[in-house]
């Protein structure tokens, strides 16, 4: 396994610029915002459902429970597609 920052001698462009990106302060505040969202709506760990963001984060929405709904994963997803 590859050490903190560096990489595995078979990784590709894609996976180095993912990591580079996870490790981003950004990355990292919207990983927890979206959890959070999780952790209100009450989901367990390996429900097939997901916490929606009615307006969204990056928009000035809130983690408040008015701004959460609970939908199917084929739901949330179609959601950004448009």
């Amino acid at each position: 396994m590859a050490r903190k920052g560096q990489f595995k001698k078979n990784a590709t462009k894609k996976s180095i610029l993912q990591r580079k990106y996870n490790s981003t302060a950004k990355h990292k505040k919207d990983t927890a915002k979206r959890n959070t969202a999780r952790r209100i709506s009450g989901l367990k760990v390996g429900d097939k459902r997901e916490a929606d963001h009615k307006r969204a984060l990056s928009k000035g929405g809130s983690n408040s429970r008015k701004n959460i709904r609970i939908v199917s994963r084929t739901t949330n997803r179609k959601k950004g597609n448009k």
